[in-house]
């Protein structure tokens, strides 16, 4: 199974191929401009010393400052990172910000610390990266593991060293110090708006379709949550301790409710069967939103997938060896740098209102960013028809031709 960087490399190679860039191009546009590895110290609560591993990947600043979240995972690395910011690069060259790509993490189960802990991790994360992020260069987000919280201390710790309030350094901050309505659930309402786009596009009334949710965590319970509401028979989700499955549909509302109420994990709800993550990816289901990890999809379970719709939640969640039997089973992907892109769209409408010190209301949010995830749906179809591509390759060459041409019009400094 390939990792997340290689999967990412090989997509590049694809879109690469397709519009015939040179080879020195194709080399600058995988390699990362800043790699950066810091060690951070953490003083736990009973006084011993920890030394975790931090990262910060600036991929490419061509069309724009960098921007990318940061995650805290036990497996985050280097290289997961690296996949994570050239992702992010084509993201946002494909909905149309301007912004560059990158990618941050600590290397650490956040759910093993403390909240003191958790705070002088993130502290001393931010400071040690603090020499190349800011507003004008690189803006980090909530991600794996981090929440607006985290993105609040990160700002906090920025602006004591500046010595004045720098509410742009970050985005997924609460809306108390400068965040932006309509933030915390902007991925999910994406990866609603492109899942509705793809079954509009082949005649499907969403209404009544059934969904399997893999990753019922901060983007796949809202995610099931929006579907539900709008209409969609939500019939399984799963997190980490498992899944849940009732073929007559569950109610995210209510399990988002139980989990907040204590509950370590959505096994065991009232009223469901339980079945495993594995088995939740083969249901027969209408849309499987992969909203985990990496990798999940891959050519050791792609041909057991039944469900006609594929909308990818999570970075990163399908190889490519599994995409291209999935590509030969007729399978619609709507892939990750489009699906989830709900994030950093409305990440970059926060960083406006910051610069502004001027917000908006909700349905303002919301109402922009179902235009900008429709219009980029409309140019990834319109091209997959014309070159016979699929959705994945069609997103990936405008994301990469329009990185490539701001690389050939800035030139390159001797």
């Amino acid at each position: 199974m390939q990792t997340a960087l290689e999967s990412a490399l090989l997509q590049l190679d694809s879109a690469a191929r397709h519009l015939g860039l040179d080879d020195g191009l194709h080399q600058m546009l995988a390699t990362p401009r800043r790699s950066l590895e810091v060690a951070v110290p953490l003083r736990r609560d009973d006084g011993t010393l920890q030394v975790l591993k931090g990262y910060r990947v600036q991929h490419n600043l061509s069309r724009g400052p960098a921007k990318g979240g940061v995650r805290f995972h036990p497996d985050t690395d280097l290289d997961e990172v690296r996949a994570l910011a050239m992702w992010m690069t084509w993201k946002c060259a494909l909905i149309g910000i301007p912004y560059g790509g990158a990618k941050g993490g600590v290397a650490v189960d956040p759910r093993l610390l403390s909240r003191n802990e958790l705070e002088r991790v993130t502290r001393r994360y931010a400071s040690e990266i603090m020499p190349i992020i800011g507003p004008e260069k690189d803006i980090p987000a909530p991600d794996v593991g981090t929440d607006e919280q985290t993105m609040a201390w990160m700002m906090d710790t920025y602006s004591t060293h500046a010595g004045y309030t720098v509410t742009g350094v970050v985005t997924g901050k609460p809306v108390s110090i400068g965040g932006s309505l309509g933030r915390g659930g902007a991925t999910s309402r994406g990866v609603m708006y492109a899942c509705f786009s793809a079954l509009k596009e082949a005649g499907v009334d969403h209404r009544g379709v059934r969904v399997a949710v893999q990753g019922f965590g901060k983007v796949g319970g809202l995610a099931a949550q929006y579907l539900h509401d709008a209409g969609c028979c939500v019939v399984a989700v799963s997190d980490v301790g498992g899944g849940i499955y009732n073929p007559r549909g569950l109610d995210p509302a209510a399990l988002l409710k139980h989990l907040r109420a204590g509950a370590d994990t959505v096994v065991g709800y009232p009223g469901t069967d339980e079945i495993s993550n594995a088995e939740l990816l083969e249901l027969d289901v209408d849309v499987l939103v992969p909203a985990a990890l990496d990798g999940v999809i891959h050519d050791g379970n792609a041909a057991a997938i039944k469900a006609r719709f594929i909308v990818e939640g999570a970075n990163g969640p399908t190889t490519p060896d599994g995409d291209a039997i999935l590509e030969d089973r007729g399978i619609v992907v709507v892939p990750d740098v489009f699906a989830n892109a709900g994030g950093v769209a409305v990440s970059y409408f926060e960083w406006v209102q910051d610069l502004q010190a001027y917000f908006w209301s909700e349905d303002e949010v919301n109402d922009r960013l179902k235009i900008l995830m429709e219009r980029a749906y409309d140019e990834i179809s319109t091209l997959a028809a014309a070159e016979g591509l699929s959705l994945r390759i069609a997103a990936q060459v405008i994301g990469v031709g329009r990185v490539a041409d701001a690389h050939r019009t800035r030139g390159l400094y001797p």
